[in-house]
């Protein structure tokens, strides 16, 4: 391995380690005993279901690769994943408003494993079952835990600025440590221990059972708005009038969209802009960059959330500025830098700039992931929060699954371009929803729940 993915990562460790070790009372909030408790017990359950998830995700495209199956094969089976999540997912999410959060946290559990179980099948169609499994968990991941958490929150009467640190927290830990002991614990399980592909999706159903215990014991349920028996359509009728009457919830969802979209493609792109001619690179000890990269931005973030200047609605506007920039890098590098027609050896002079570039880019993941959950629990009615959050996955998932089909037929360049595009979009939609953050909500989410509340009694 090169010097320079040393240099990399030890100097991202070194920044990390003093950006956690020099926080001064100003970056801190100061917290009761009973708040402590219970953010440290939604931590444990995160990081749980956190390394459930990410001691999958290096392994899923090499187990299908292994069963024997080609690139238009396993292409399908990751549409079948996200195509599931924007179906299935949304409508099962979306109970979650009225069946309860807690029963969806457990749901995304049991889910999870079934998912898992399947992939000791090599048959196509267990395998596609095990996908679609798998996109209806991460649509409830992503949806489910977040709308537990600030109900619960509030629900106990804490501080709202307080919410602040247990994003950020959980962001550190479930999207950069986690990620990163998971990445070596799936190394040591397939190649030091040699128990094959299957065995991180053994180790993933563990951690997801002792996950699942943990909630069952000590959380207690919630729901979008008890007092209400609505069906699933009238819920999903509800969220698209929310959506549509409130500026700042619409803004929200296509902030999200655009950038999650982006970051998903940059999920497929990094490796093969990485190494164009084959070149031997450290996919593991990359991604283990990539992560620090992440903890990285969710420190930033803790920081500036922690003070009443900047606002979240500002800095982000700086932070999609970057994540523009940084995904134009591979571009730019394409004029400047002549292009080598050497296959294999090691990463060329532009995938070193690349490298760093991309580095900039996880930095801005980690900070927009405790941001937009900040804005969301500000923003989005607590009486629909899963189900509108789901319905920003929607144009996600079909983004994802447009690039997906498609990713043969544009170059590369085209694709970071595009992405690059999109998070200045980004930019601009965070800028108009600075301007508009402290206009007071529209009456029409209220008013079409005070008349489906005089319309329930004739309900038989």
């Amino acid at each position: 391995m090169e010097v320079f993915y040393y240099m990399v990562f030890g100097i991202l460790a070194a920044v990390v380690a003093a950006a956690e070790l020099s926080k001064s009372n100003k970056d801190r909030i100061n917290t009761p005993s009973t708040f402590n408790v219970f953010k440290n017990n939604y931590l444990f359950v995160y990081s749980l279901m956190m390394a459930g998830d990410w001691l999958q995700g290096p392994y899923v495209y090499y187990l299908y690769s292994t069963y024997g199956y080609g690139k238009g094969d396993i292409g399908q089976l990751f549409i079948a994943g996200f195509g599931s999540s924007m179906l299935f997912g949304t409508i099962v999410g979306s109970l979650a408003d009225k069946q309860g959060r807690k029963r969806a946290c457990i749901t995304y559990c049991i889910t999870y494993i079934l998912s898992c179980i399947t992939k000791h099948s090599p048959q196509y169609k267990v395998l596609m079952l095990g996908r679609i499994l798998g996109g209806i968990a991460t649509s409830l991941l992503f949806s489910a835990f977040e709308s537990w958490l600030v109900a619960e929150h509030n629900k106990r009467g804490f501080e709202q600025q307080w919410l602040s640190i247990t994003f950020s927290k959980a962001i550190f830990l479930g999207n950069g440590v986690v990620a990163i002991l998971a990445g070596l614990l799936g190394n040591t399980l397939v190649d030091a221990l040699a128990l094959g592909p299957v065995a991180p999706f053994d180790a993933a159903s563990c951690f997801l059972t002792i996950g699942m215990f943990v909630i069952l014991c000590t959380w207690t349920e919630n729901y979008g708005d008890p007092s209400e028996s609505k069906d699933l359509f009238t819920q999903f009728r509800g969220a698209a009038v929310a959506i549509a009457s409130d500026e700042k919830i619409a803004l929200l969802g296509a902030i999200q969209s655009l950038f999650e979209g982006s970051m998903y493609t940059f999920v497929f792109l990094w490796t093969p802009a990485l190494s164009p001619n084959d070149e031997d690179i450290p996919h593991g000890f990359i991604f283990a960059t990539f992560m620090l990269s992440s903890m990285l931005g969710s420190s930033l973030a803790s920081r500036l959330m922690a003070r009443q200047s900047p606002r979240v609605e500002s800095y982000m506007q700086i932070v999609f500025a970057i994540s523009a920039a940084s995904l134009l890098l591979p571009i730019v590098t394409s004029f400047l830098v002549a292009p080598s027609n050497v296959k294999g050896g090691s990463i060329s002079f532009a995938g070193c700039i690349q490298l760093l570039g991309f580095c900039a880019f996880e930095a801005c993941v980690g900070l927009f992931w405790p941001s937009i959950m900040k804005m969301r629990s500000q923003y989005i009615p607590e009486e629909a929060r899963s189900t509108i959050m789901n319905f920003f996955r929607i144009p996600l998932n079909i983004f994802v699954c447009v690039v997906l089909y498609n990713v043969d037929a544009f170059p590369m360049t085209v694709m970071f371009g595009m992405c690059s595009i999109f998070l200045f979009v980004a930019c601009l939609l965070q800028r108009r929803l600075m301007a508009i953050s402290d206009k007071p909500k529209t009456e029409d989410w209220v008013s079409m729940k005070e008349r489906d509340s005089e319309a329930e009694p004739l309900n038989i």
